[in-house]
């Protein structure tokens, strides 16, 4: 006993005669000098070691006086505070460096509430800062972080993870190559590309932020969010998991794929929680009608769902155009009810259908599984077919009803201050059908029966109508247009892409 505690003595008055070099202060049960090298203490029983605020300990140890550096077996633990700690098998710490290398079939290093698992792992002190390049996962609350190659920065409880990384916790699991990860504001950094899986929701993102605890992400390049029924991509986005919310900039996609709505502009918004998405700057909103897909362009277009996530209403503001195969159209404001198959164009609409123009200061077309069923045009109703470059049939009115028959139009009514152009064809023997005359007047009301051609076939005018009929070459000028006469054939959209050109 007493040999021990002399040895033990010995060895810290070594210790403390080395201090004014900074060198390792150590104690230990037993020791003795190297046989093959004598700046070199080999130490059992109890060993421990401190440098400047450090505090080891281990079973066995080295210590090399000349190098200032400590190799340690057995049981090895590091303290560096009442919170931070490093346990292993095996250890080197050059003194000089202050860095630590240490092994073992598991090393641990804690620090509060975060810990990080590997089997080998340098630590500066200087910077405080922990690299492993062996497979390494990390506990930092609930969360857990694996990947092949990192480093854990103690002074800003940061990680920095490369190849194979993983963040898992109860909610999600995040797939990527490269992560920033800090403990404290518990937000993952990115800049590879990154696959985030959910309960409601999967991300992908090649540059962004994931807040683990709020589950709100921020994505800066090749933005994608795949929900339970809803798919959102663009340049960058925020949206938070949560909420079930969502702001998207620059190339914006929004896709109900339950309903087939594609909604697309350069900035949009989804609160699908509340059952409602938007889109503007260049908005176009694509869906399927009664079997024909709808194009629909305006500055600002709102889609809104119902309580079963069914296509409820599509409203659109702002130089609006419609493009549909049987028609066409443009206004100022529209809106579209699914349940009701009903199109209502809102200020100075314009519908084109086949040959015919139609304005009023309200139309709204209702559609079955054959096309257009009904078009309603309300108050100033005035129809306009070319008849050829000069010559226009014409129709106008206080209201106007179109009623079609499996797609084509069977007769329209003009109701109340009915006024008409219409030009007279006869069929010859040659099989074509030259101009002969034209009906001009004005009745109460009138109906417009239609061939299979969809060309006039036959007006009946009602209460006294006053018409006249003209050789086609002497109807009088003031009759050949009737008051506010327009033609707007070259604003008419005839592809998909021409709802863009106002």
């Amino acid at each position: 006993m007493k040999k021990t505690l002399v040895l033990t003595f010995f060895f810290l008055g070594v210790a403390a005669h080395c201090d004014a070099q900074k060198l390792i202060e150590y104690s230990a049960g037993m020791g003795s000098r190297d046989p093959d090298d004598g700046s070199v203490w080999i130490l059992y029983r109890g060993v421990m070691a401190q440098h400047e605020g450090m505090t080891l300990t281990s079973d066995s140890a080295h210590f090399n006086t000349r190098e200032n550096s400590f190799t340690a077996f057995g049981d090895v633990v590091i303290s560096f505070s009442d919170t931070t700690f490093i346990y292993g098998d095996g250890l080197f710490y050059d003194g000089n460096t202050r860095i630590v290398d240490i092994w073992g079939d598991t090393v641990i290093l804690v620090d509060g509430r975060t810990s990080l698992w590997a089997d080998h792992l340098t630590y500066e002190r200087i910077g405080a800062i922990a690299y492993y390049t062996r497979w390494g996962y990390a506990y930092s609350g609930n969360r857990i972080l694996y990947s092949r190659q990192g480093q854990y920065n103690a002074s800003i409880k940061e990680f920095y993870i490369v190849n194979d990384v993983r963040l898992v916790d109860s909610s999600m699991t995040l797939f990527t190559d490269t992560l920033i990860y800090n403990t404290v504001s518990e937000v993952a950094h990115f800049e590879s590309p990154t696959t985030i899986y959910s309960d409601s929701s999967v991300i992908y993102s090649e540059l962004g932020d994931y807040n683990t605890s709020t589950r709100f992400a921020i994505s800066y390049r090749a933005s994608h969010v795949d929900g339970n029924r809803q798919m959102i991509e663009s340049d960058t986005l925020f949206y938070d998991s949560q909420l079930r919310f969502g702001k998207a900039f620059g190339n914006v996609l929004i896709v109900d794929s339950v309903n087939d709505v594609f909604c697309s502009g350069n900035y949009g918004e989804t609160h699908q929680t509340d059952n409602y998405s938007f889109v503007t700057r260049r908005a176009l909103v694509r869906f399927v009608d009664k079997g024909d897909t709808v194009y629909l362009h305006a500055d600002t277009i709102y889609v809104t769902t119902d309580d079963s996530n069914s296509l409820h209403t599509v409203r659109a503001s702002n130089k609006v155009k419609v493009y549909r195969r049987d028609a066409q159209a443009m206004c100022d404001s529209a809106f579209y009810s699914a349940p009701d198959s009903l199109l209502s164009l809102y200020k100075d609409p314009v519908l084109w259908y086949e040959y015919y123009q139609c304005s009023a200061d309200t139309i709204g077309l209702y559609h079955d599984t054959s096309g257009v069923h009904r078009a309603y045009l309300r108050s100033n109703c005035f129809a306009v077919q070319q008849v050829d470059r000069e010559k226009f049939n014409q129709l106008k009115g206080r209201q106007g009803i179109v009623y079609f028959r499996r797609g084509e139009p069977h007769y329209a009514d003009i109701l109340g201050n009915a006024e008409m152009v219409y030009y007279i064809t006869e069929s010859d023997s040659a099989g074509r059908s030259p101009l002969v005359g034209a009906n001009v007047g004005v009745g109460t009301s009138m109906r417009i029966y239609f061939d299979t051609t969809r060309a006039p076939q036959r007006v009946v005018t009602y209460d006294n109508p006053d018409m006249k009929t003209y050789p086609v070459y002497q109807v009088p000028d003031d009759c050949k247009r009737l008051k506010n006469f327009r033609w707007l054939s070259e604003r008419r959209p005839r592809r998909p892409e021409d709802v863009f050109v106002w």
